[in-house]
C-alpha cells in the first residue's frame, strides 16, 4: 500500500460538477479550487473524470470467519476498493455467527489489518440467526467494533415480538435493525419470483407479498416503539409503496436496493443459469422500473451491493441445488451509472448521496460519507464515466466469480480509490 503523501488531482469533476483541482495532504483534503499547486505533490490527471466521496456499502458478505473458501476479509476489501468503496458493513451470517462481542471484534480487527477499506461489522439480531432469542446487542455495541447495525440477513426476524424487542433495545444507543423481509411460510421451497415466468418454468414461486407483508409489519412496529428500521434489498413495486407511505408519516424507516435489482429481471431465469439465483429473487420489468424511480426520488435511500460470494461448486450445479447470491462490489457503480445516470434519472451528486452520504448516515459511520471539501477525510473515488467494457470475472479481486454480468458491457470504471489519503487503487489496479 503506497504511503500517504501530497496528491494533486487536476481537473476532476467533483460530484460531476465543473472541473476543479483537489489537493490531498496526508489523511485529509487540504484544498479544493482551480489552479492549485503544491510543491512535491504527486499529480493525477483527472480530466474528464468524476470525483466522488468514497463509496459506503451497508450490505456486504465477507464470509470470514468460516467460509474462507468463498471470500475473506482481505479479498473482500480488495474487491471493495476496486469498486470504489472505502467502507463496507460486514453481514453477520458467518460461521460462527457474529452474535457476540468476540466475533464482531475479530471481523473488525481483520478489517483494520487488511487496510483496503474500513470494515464495520453488523451484529446478528438473534442468537445463531435462529430467531428465538436476542443476541448480545448491547455487548456488541460496547465492543471495540462499536456495532450500530444489526441484522439476521439471510434469514428474516419473522417473530413480531422478537422484532419489537430488538427495535426497543437498539434505541438505547441509536442503533438500527436491518430486516431481511421474507415471510418464511410464504416462501417454502421458493426458487424464483412468483409470476408468469415461474408458472411457465414450473419453479416454486416467491411472491412479492412475502416481502411486502414483513415490511408493512416492521414499519408499524418501528413507529410504535419510536425506533429505526432499515429494509434490506427491497425488490418489489409494492414494497416501494409501503416505504413511501411510512416515510410520509414521518417514521424512521430507510431502505436499500441492490444494483442487480435495478437492472436484471426474472426473464433471465429462463436460461436456468444459477448465476441468476438470488435472494430476494429477480423480479419483473415493472418492479425494476419502480425501484429506479424510487431510488431517484429518494424513497429508497441507498444502493447496497448484497455482495454474496460463493465457490464455483455452489453455483455450477442444477438450479434447485444452487446457492443464492451474486458478487457485486466490483460492478456496483457501473450498474448504477447504466441504470440511473446514463438514463437521466440521477446525476453524479445523486450517486454520491445514495452510495456514500446516506449509507454512512444510516450506519452512523464517522469519517465516511463526507463532503469533498477542505478539512474532510480524504476518502475518495475517481471514476472514468466514458469507459465501456465487458465484465471479465477472471480479473476480479474477489475470491469468487459468481457475477451475473460476465461478458456484459457496462459503463464506467473506478481508476483511483483513496482511504484517508492512502491510495488503495491506482489506474484501476490495486495499490
Amino acid at each position: 500500500m503506497s504511503e500517504t503523501t501530497k496528491i494533486l488531482l487536476r481537473g476532476a469533476k467533483v460530484l460531476g460538477g465543473e472541473p476543479q483541482d483537489v489537493l490531498i495532504d496526508g489523511e485529509t483534503i487540504a484544498a479544493v479550487g482551480t489552479g492549485l499547486s503544491a510543491e512535491g505533490a504527486t499529480v493525477v490527471d483527472a480530466e474528464g473524470k468524476v470525483l466522488l466521496p468514497g463509496l459506503v456499502d451497508l450490505h456486504t458478505h465477507l464470509r470470514e470467519p468460516g467460509r474462507e473458501d468463498s471470500e475473506t476479509v482481505l479479498t473482500g476489501t480488495k474487491a471493495a476498493a476496486v469498486g470504489g468503496f472505502t467502507a463496507v458493513h460486514a453481514m453477520a451470517n458467518t460461521f460462527p455467527v457474529a452474535d457476540t462481542a468476540g466475533v464482531v471484534e475479530q471481523v473488525w480487527r481483520l478489517g483494520r489489518e487488511s487496510g483496503y477499506c474500513d470494515v464495520q461489522p453488523v451484529g446478528a439480531v438473534t442468537v445463531g440467526l435462529e430467531g428465538k432469542k436476542l443476541a448480545e446487542l448491547g455487548a456488541m455495541h460496547d465492543s471495540a467494533a462499536g456495532v450500530k447495525v444489526f441484522s439476521d440477513d439471510g434469514k428474516c426476524v419473522d417473530d413480531a415480538v422478537i422484532m419489537r424487542r430488538a427495535l426497543e433495545y437498539v434505541k438505547a444507543f441509536d442503533g438500527v435493525v436491518a430486516q431481511h423481509a421474507q415471510e418464511p411460510r410464504l416462501t417454502e421451497g421458493a426458487q424464483m419470483n412468483e409470476g408468469i415466468v415461474s408458472a411457465e418454468l414450473g419453479l416454486g414461486g416467491w411472491p412479492a407479498v412475502a416481502e411486502e407483508s414483513i415490511i408493512a409489519r416492521d414499519v408499524l412496529l418501528a413507529a410504535h416503539v419510536g425506533s429505526r428500521v432499515h429494509i434490506c434489498h427491497l425488490s418489489t413495486a409494492g414494497s416501494v409503496e409501503i416505504v413511501r407511505w411510512a416515510k410520509s408519516k414521518g417514521w424512521n424507516v430507510t431502505a436499500e436496493v441492490t444494483p442487480h435489482h435495478l437492472l436484471l429481471t426474472d426473464e433471465l431465469v429462463r436460461t436456468y443459469n444459477p448465476v441468476y439465483k438470488v435472494n430476494p429473487p429477480l423480479r419483473t420489468e415493472a418492479d425494476v422500473m419502480a425501484l429506479r424511480e424510487a431510488l431517484a426520488d429518494g424513497t429508497i435511500d441507498c444502493v447496497a451491493t448484497d455482495h454474496a460470494p460463493h465457490p464455483h461448486e455452489d453455483k455450477d450445479c442444477e438450479w434447485a441445488a444452487a446457492a443464492m447470491g451474486m458478487v457485486g462490489l466490483e460492478t456496483a457503480l457501473s450498474v448504477v451509472q447504466q441504470t440511473m445516470v446514463d438514463t437521466g434519472l440521477m446525476d453524479w451528486a445523486g450517486v454520491a448521496d445514495r452510495m456514500s452520504f446516506r449509507p454512512a448516515a444510516i450506519g452512523r459511520l464517522e469519517g465516511h460519507g463526507r463532503p469533498v471539501s477542505a478539512g474532510e477525510p480524504a476518502n475518495l473515488t475517481l471514476v472514468d464515466p466514458a469507459y465501456l467494457g465487458a465484465v471479465d470475472p477472471s480479473g476480479f479481486a474477489s475470491r469468487s466469480r459468481n457475477t451475473p454480468y460476465e461478458g456484459r458491457e457496462l459503463p464506467g470504471r473506478v481508476t483511483h480509490t483513496w482511504l484517508r489519503g492512502r491510495a488503495t487503487v491506482v489506474d484501476g489496479n490495486l495499490a
